[in-house]
């Protein structure tokens, strides 16, 4: 939003001070100004002139030969302007002189002299008007420069909205001058305003709310409404804060928004008898002041001449009722509606407009009537014979609570850490039109109604009140009495980060992030049937309303996506799903991660090894633990039929691994291979860390044996280890997996290869023990049906 200076100067006096200092100070005191441009600068030696003669050029039928007066000397100038005339009062550049940056000097077109030019408003920068030469009345003194005439020479600074997102106050002029008189301990001047009590006995307009979203409508009739050009000043500031000079009516209704942040419209009233707010049961079509037809939908709310739609409320007029120039009376709106209904009606419609963008911050209903009656007497300053026909019609269904706020001194020392007097507390309050009685040291504030829709409601508001006026660059630094205490690490976030360093640096796997929803054409195409316990209510986008209970499927979707341009990745994720409900009826929120590898290039046992290997990894790292595995059904269409293990770790489930489903792996991609895992995060976390016991190394060599075993398609490694490590020898120190192997030549058997190490403190161990050792074990595997493989 762009903010004038010289607009805040009608309400704050800036004698003496420094403006640029002084919207520093407003930086750090409201809301973050992003630029400062200065306008006028650019305007150099331009007056009033007078053409004197005008005589048409010989070879053009365009341009004409004037001799023009401007004060000083009667000179030559060559114009191509169509509403030049002989006697025409003009914006005149003399040579030597500058407009918008460009120097003007002495040139000959088409083969005649010109020194100097007749500017347009746009060439000023005043409007966008470029049809003709600006043209002032016969009041008009020549030689006047035009800087004295009109206020060019302004400061204007941008204030980033964002910042004002919860300061419904400061979406006009007056509330930034509000905030400046603060700053600099001036007064605010009241807004010079038509005290419309004096048509109490004139008709009422026939005002009806019929919809509980609109809290308040003024409205009021005006007839006999004989100018349709704005002032040449009030052009000036609109174009300067970003607004298009239209006609009077349309720019007072612009100026007021600009001025009090109050959204205004006008009707033209020979268009225009009743007004009904409410909303329709059914869709209607609407032609908007943009010349656009518009459907509009049940529930959003319409201002309507009895049935007959006139305006979609707080964003924009119909063409229908527009005001034109020809347009001599009018009905006057000002109201207040729901924040939340416009900004759902402008997303629907697609119409965010300057009026919406305001209402959304929920404004003051009590701005209503007070800004109906400034633009009064701004329209009888400017067209003195405009009469008023009807009385203030006002219709208040919905009042917002007056806040009371209690407070001592003693709670803003503790807050600020500074000694603020308590005339300094009461001034700061009551500069910023807080109502604040007091005794002695405690303090009782009535919060205005502008500052009360949204934003100060408790004690440490007040806080922020007082300390941002007093200047936050005014404390001084000294070293705080609290009592500090050292804020124990969180384990859950140090082993989050521990898992994604080990996966990005150790295996090289790229982190994504991705919403809370599936996406259901993603999946759709993929051929994946994921489960979701909840839906989003509302959803932007009605197709991606289900929450994910799983984050696999996005994961494929990113591989799906990323095939192109790489033949193998491996990607995570740590986020949330949805795991059905909890007793409370409440979402089982659950942090998961989720692990892909995928490769073109691979076999599909490489890549489940691949992610094997990381889930391992992670539990030896961060528990100091040895992961194990279950068989498990294939709980999602994703999952292999066959391939697919539940994560073990202490007994206790906290996972799954999968090889993917070929029939959605071909889906991807005919020569992917695939694996995924997905590990419980809360489950994982509740696992004890095994303490790490270090023993001494041997001095002797150990002897590695290795196995290969013939067992049963259904026979788990974990089987062969926990039998062997039963065998009783001190010598043993591990059996590990070193690889499976199938054959048809097996008859639905399988060759599992082990690895067994023996290691002797007390000295070198010979072949023949080890030997013996190895017949015992193998006698104990027997035993179980697991035979050494011929």
């Amino acid at each position: 939003m762009y903010i004038s200076m010289n607009w805040i100067s009608d309400f704050v006096d800036l004698s003496q001070a420094d403006i640029k200092q002084l919207i520093g100070r407003f930086t750090l005191a409201t809301a973050e100004v992003e630029e400062v441009i200065e306008y006028g600068k650019d305007i150099r030696d331009v007056v009033i002139g007078k053409v004197v003669k005008l005589e048409e050029h010989p070879k053009s039928k365009k341009l004409h030969l004037l001799k023009v007066d401007n004060g000083e000397a009667i000179v030559d100038c060559v114009c191509g302007a169509p509403n030049v005339f002989e006697g025409a009062i003009v914006a005149f550049a003399k040579c030597g002189g500058s407009v918008k940056g460009m120097e003007i000097g002495e040139a000959t077109i088409a083969g005649y002299p010109s020194r100097g030019m007749c500017c347009s408003e746009k060439e000023l920068g005043i409007s966008e008007d470029h049809s003709g030469i600006m043209l002032f009345d016969d009041s008009a003194v020549i030689g006047t420069n035009i800087k004295d005439m009109i206020a060019m020479d302004d400061i204007i600074f941008e204030v980033d909205n964002k910042s004002l997102t919860n300061r419904p106050d400061l979406w006009g002029h007056y509330g930034i001058a509000r905030e400046i008189a603060a700053l600099l301990k001036r007064p605010l001047k009241a807004l010079p305003v038509v005290d419309t009590k004096a048509y109490a006995a004139l008709p009422t307009v026939d005002l009806a709310i019929e919809t509980e979203l609109c809290y308040r409508y003024s409205c009021i009739g005006v007839e006999n409404v004989t100018r349709n050009v704005s002032p040449l000043n009030m052009k000036v500031r609109l174009m300067y804060c970003g607004q298009r000079p239209i006609n009077l009516l349309a720019d007072l209704t612009n100026y007021l928004m600009m001025e009090l942040g109050q959204p205004m419209h006008a009707f033209d009233k020979n268009k225009v008898d009743k007004i009904r707010v409410k909303t329709f049961d059914h869709e209607k079509e609407f032609v908007t002041l943009d010349a656009t037809t518009r459907m509009i939908e049940p529930g959003i709310m319409m201002i309507c001449d009895d049935d007959e739609p006139t305006a979609v409320a707080g964003i924009m007029g119909g063409l229908h009722s527009e005001i034109e120039d020809d347009t001599t009376s009018l009905m006057l709106e000002s109201a207040n509606f729901d924040g939340v209904s416009i900004r759902k009606s402008a997303t629907k419609l697609g119409m965010r407009t300057e009026a919406s963008a305001r209402y959304e911050k929920m404004l003051d209903p009590e701005m209503t009537v007070p800004a109906i009656e400034r633009f009064l007497q701004l329209l009888m300053e400017i067209d003195p014979g405009v009469k008023v026909i009807t009385a203030m019609t006002d219709s208040y269904p919905t009042h917002y609570e007056t806040i009371h706020i209690q407070f001592d001194k003693a709670y803003v020392d503790k807050y600020t850490g500074i000694d603020i007097s308590n005339d300094e507390i009461i001034e700061t309050l009551t500069a910023l039109e807080f109502k604040v009685t007091n005794k002695g040291d405690e303090f009782e504030v009535v919060v205005p109604s502008f500052r009360a829709t949204k934003d100060v409601t408790i004690k440490a508001d007040i806080i922020e009140e007082i300390t941002r006026i007093y200047g936050y660059d005014n404390f001084k630094l000294t070293s705080t009495a609290s009592l500090l205490a050292p804020v124990r690490p969180d384990k859950a976030r140090e082993d989050e980060y521990l898992i994604k360093q080990l996966l990005a640096e150790r295996f090289g796997c790229s982190e994504v992030h991705s919403y809370i929803w599936y996406d259901a054409k993603m999946n759709k195409e993929l051929g994946l049937e994921p489960v979701s316990a909840a839906r989003v209510v509302n959803s932007v986008a009605s197709e991606n309303d289900a929450i994910r209970s799983t984050i696999i499927p996005t994961l494929l979707g990113f591989v799906y996506k990323n095939l192109d341009n790489y033949t193998s990745m491996q990607m995570f994720e740590i986020g949330r799903v949805v795991k059905g409900f909890t007793k409370e009826g409440l979402c089982n929120e659950r942090k998961v991660l989720s692990i892909v590898s995928a490769s073109k290039e691979k076999s599909a046992k490489q890549v489940l090894s691949e992610v094997k290997e990381m889930i391992e990894t992670i539990s030896c790292q961060i528990k100091n633990k040895t992961i194990s595995y279950a068989p498990a059904d294939a709980v999602e269409n994703y999952c292999h039929p066959k391939n697919s293990a539940k994560i073990l770790l202490d007994g206790k489930e906290i996972g799954l691994i999968t090889e993917l489903n070929p029939r959605v792996a071909d889906k991807i991609d005919k020569k992917l291979s695939a694996a995924v895992a997905e590990i419980d995060f809360a489950c994982f976390a509740e696992q004890e860390k095994m303490q790490v016991l270090y023993k001494e190394i041997s001095k002797f060599p150990g002897i590695s044996i290795d196995l290969s075993l013939l067992v049963d398609d259904t026979v788990s490694f974990g089987l062969v280890h926990d039998t062997v490590m039963a065998y009783e020898c001190k010598f043993l120190q591990s059996c590990e997996f070193i690889d499976m192997y199938k054959d048809k030549a097996l008859n639905n058997k399988a060759s599992m290869t082990i690895r067994m190490q023996f290691i002797s403190y007390e000295g070198t161990l010979s072949g023949d023990e080890v030997n013996g050792y190895t017949q015992d074990i193998l006698k104990m595997l027997a035993g179980k049906g697991i035979k050494i493989r011929e």
